[in-house]
């Protein structure tokens, strides 16, 4: 592909994503939704089938060229909810988000696997058990990425929104434990082959390596920030960083039989943490990388758009056990949300409304189900369930979270202004 098409595909894509915020916008939905939608459109399924150059994505393999765009938006992503764990705002919620963000994840997981187990009994020949352990594991996923750009979005500012960035990220690590353990018993059924001290290292391994990482990522980036003193350069040492703890998370290899890898938004996330916490003026680095990352964002959700499989739909079982999935998974992180939020005796608006939010799924499940792919027929099965569900859950999770901090008085009309009005004033 020419330099020349590479380009003109990411300014149509960001101009589509763009311009369809406009329509978004007369009809009250998420900018993050008319991204997506602008991905569908100029995806494989519907321009990119015309396979005119620089308009739209003409296949699959092709949107995964971009990948690379896609790992550094998650990057920054995770990078930007590493600043929401501040040791002032811990002391506050720490005990409180630790809990939900533990306990919903797990109880998601059990009811998704109960539910799934039920449905391999009654049909074994379209849903096999490996299968249906996995899945209840992938239901522990929660989207960072669309969940913050609909803070952002709208400015939302309250109880809710205060403990949501702070679960979804421990939704990660907790959600990598639970996958490793699943996907251990499910390889172990399917093709014979276990390994006790993978399934209990391989999880522990991973968080434990991405926390440290990102550590010393963030030491190191307080350190080299002490060399510079505009604000340009110190901008730029922060998307170095940022940019290096993506490309070391993505080094991969074995020990002794055991799978040694990182996980970058885990990386990522403790850059941010340990950066926010030791550097006096972290919140106004943050603020300055936030503009400078906004067209990344618009692209990697376009990109995110582009990659939803349609083809999915063709395969009635993938359907049926897909909405399956979507509901148990849908009632096990509301209920688990709401239980847990009570238990640790948060707000009110905190209890009714934080599961809602919980709901967008994207980038961590598909990596999930991509390596599942080891099992064979049952991974891609996964795999298909897995693309259905988060078809489904990004195009109506954003909307359901603006709602959940609308209701919850997180959203205010006067939070979002324009900046064409504001020069007026």
């Amino acid at each position: 592909m020419s330099t020349a098409t590479v380009l003109l595909t990411l300014s149509v894509a960001l101009l589509a994503g763009l311009l369809l915020t406009r329509l978004a916008k007369l009809v009250g939905l998420p900018a993050v939704t008319a991204y997506l939608v602008a991905g569908i459109l100029l995806g494989p399924f519907v321009l990119g089938r015309l396979g005119v150059e620089g308009l739209g994505f003409p296949t699959l393999a092709a949107v995964d060229g971009y990948s690379v765009l896609c790992d550094l938006a998650l990057g920054f992503i995770a990078f930007a909810i590493g600043n929401e764990f501040r040791l002032s705002q811990l002391k506050a919620i720490g005990r409180q988000a630790t809990v939900i963000g533990v306990f919903q994840a797990v109880f998601t997981t059990l009811l998704v696997d109960a539910v799934l187990v039920i449905v391999h009994l009654c049909m074994p020949d379209v849903l096999p058990l490996s299968c249906a352990l996995v899945l209840g594991a992938v239901a522990a996923a929660t989207a960072p990425a669309a969940t913050l750009m609909v803070v952002r979005q709208y400015k939302a500012k309250g109880p809710v929104t205060d403990i949501l960035l702070p679960v979804v990220a421990l939704d990660d690590a907790v959600g990598l434990v639970l996958f490793a353990i699943s996907f251990g018993v499910a390889k172990a059924l399917s093709l014979g082959e276990v390994s006790i001290l993978s399934i209990v290292l391989e999880p522990i391994i991973e968080v434990v390596l991405s926390l440290l990482l990102g550590a010393l990522m963030g030491l190191a980036f307080t350190w080299v920030e002490r060399f510079f003193h505009s604000r340009s350069k110190r901008l730029a040492i922060s998307v170095t960083f940022v940019m290096l703890t993506v490309a070391v998370s993505s080094l991969q290899f074995e020990v002794g039989g055991i799978h040694i890898g990182f996980s970058s938004l885990l990386a990522c996330m403790m850059l941010g943490t340990v950066f926010c916490n030791i550097c006096d003026f972290s919140e106004e680095l943050m603020e300055r990388a936030e503009r400078w990352t906004t067209p990344l964002y618009v692209l990697f959700f376009v990109l995110s758009g582009a990659a939803l499989d349609f083809s999915v739909f063709g395969q009635m079982a993938v359907v049926l056990v897909g909405l399956a999935f979507i509901l148990t998974r849908t009632l096990g992180k509301y209920t688990g949300a709401r239980l847990s939020a009570r238990m640790t005796g948060c707000d009110r608006n905190v209890v009714r409304y934080l599961g809602i939010t919980l709901l967008p799924q994207a980038g961590v499940a598909i990596g999930m189900a991509s390596r599942a792919l080891e099992l064979g027929e049952s991974g891609a099965l996964v795999q298909s369930i897995t693309l259905f569900a988060v078809l489904v859950y990004e195009l109506v999770g954003p909307y359901l979270t603006k709602i959940a901090l609308t209701k919850a008085g997180d959203i205010r009309p006067e939070g979002r202004t324009s900046a064409r009005e504001s020069k007026k004033m």
